[in-house]
């Protein structure tokens, strides 16, 4: 056994607490899983955490083996790139699962690492609660397999999920989307943007370039360039982008300071600067839902390295990229994504959102549907539950 600075746990004098070790790979895993943390306690206070997260995790009480920016990378190739970090990060994992044998293993989304650590939970005959199912629906649909062999139980965000799991034998629950849990703003439009120093008469566009530092690198500038487009259009207009807890600082600020146009910058704060913007531009991934579920208009865009997106268009089984369009199962928003990502094409996007009545309203029509198909709140309680009646 480890000691209290060598163990996953804090050493407690009561031998009933138990033991969950939970992993969150990105950002918005790193706030589902602090909601799921502070679920559990409430129902068991005799439960003690440790994993892999970000400050949202460590702040509802999970002890913190590794931080989610460390695991923070998109694509194939862009892997390779912290390789050496990842494994290690797997090897401290394991050596918890051997020392401490937790009582449950919950893994958040981020499969290509959660689901490898699975099989290490299984051959150690820990208990593992898998929450937001990898997109088998979309490529690689073989995990379902290895889910079935080395996963006790998934808790399910999309209700399309729970027949494919069903059909293959895999116990499986639809607990609604976390984010239905997460997004709650109770400040006036007006009063967001006098806290964040924004003019109340113009024209607010939101960019949400992700929150993995190689993302960002490869889609703010363009981004930026498309702003300036804007700024040149529309004289009465401006610009707000809430940068991600997971990002270093300075890196945002240091890639548009030379580029001649005014970006308020926010730390944090994703969805106060959505309630408070017209419009977003938004890297795909599930700040695009985020933005569906505030109905805000949107353009998603996307950048992969050239040989990712090569390798990722031949096991691609879907039309769409961004979230909102997949649930939809049709394209509401628009997408640009990789040779299409220009700043001519994103400000056009943007200007015709902005100029045509119509179709911005089309569009908000849809994400309100939208909206309604993903049900209701409490999606971090109904897992909750499901996790603490795993550790009975």
């Amino acid at each position: 056994m480890f000691s209290d600075d060598e163990t996953g746990f804090p050493l407690q004098p009561d031998s009933r607490v138990f033991k969950v070790m939970i992993v969150a790979g990105e950002a918005s895993g790193d706030v589902h899983g602090a909601y799921l943390v502070q679920a559990m306690k409430e129902m068991m206070p005799n439960v003690s955490f440790c994993g892999v997260g970000g400050h949202k995790m460590q702040q509802a009480g999970v002890k913190l083996l590794a931080n989610v920016s460390d695991l923070a990378v998109m694509g194939l190739v862009e892997v390779l790139g912290r390789l050496k970090s990842i494994l290690g990060i797997m090897a401290v994992l394991k050596r918890i699962l051997d020392a401490d044998r937790p009582h449950l293993l919950i893994l958040i989304d981020y499969p290509g690492f959660n689901l490898k650590l699975a099989k290490a939970a299984k051959r150690r005959g820990v208990k593992v609660l898998y929450y937001i199912s990898p997109k088998v629906w979309a490529w690689r649909r073989g995990r379902v397999k290895t889910i079935r062999q080395t996963v006790d139980h998934m808790a399910l965000i999309f209700p399309f999920e729970e027949d494919i799991y069903r059909k293959a034998g895999v116990p499986a629950t639809f607990v609604g989307h976390p984010l239905l849990d997460e997004i709650e703003v109770r400040k006036t439009i007006d009063e967001i943007k006098h806290e964040f120093d924004l003019e109340a008469d113009k024209t607010t566009v939101a960019l949400l370039p992700g929150s993995r530092e190689g993302e960002v690198h490869r889609i703010l500038p363009v981004m930026v360039q498309a702003a300036k487009i804007l700024a040149d259009r529309f004289p009465a207009i401006q610009f707000v982008l809430p940068v991600a807890h997971t990002l270093p600082s300075g890196l945002i600020s240091g890639i548009f300071s030379h580029a001649g146009i005014m970006i308020r910058l926010v730390t944090g704060r994703t969805h106060e600067v959505l309630t408070a913007s017209d419009v977003a531009v938004v890297a795909s991934g599930t700040a695009s839902l985020e933005t569906a579920l505030l109905v805000k208009p949107m353009v998603i865009v996307y950048k992969v390295s050239p040989l990712t997106y090569f390798l990722g268009k031949m096991i691609v089984r879907i039309r769409h990229a961004g979230l909102p369009n997949i649930i939809a199962g049709r394209t509401i928003v628009p997408e640009l994504i990789q040779k299409d990502f220009t700043p001519q094409r994103v400000a056009d996007e943007i200007t015709l959102i902005l100029k045509d009545r119509q179709v911005r309203n089309r569009m908000i029509h849809d994400l309100m549907a939208l909206k309604k198909r993903l049900g209701e709140s409490g999606a971090s309680r109904r897992t909750g539950r499901l996790a603490c009646s795993m550790l009975g």
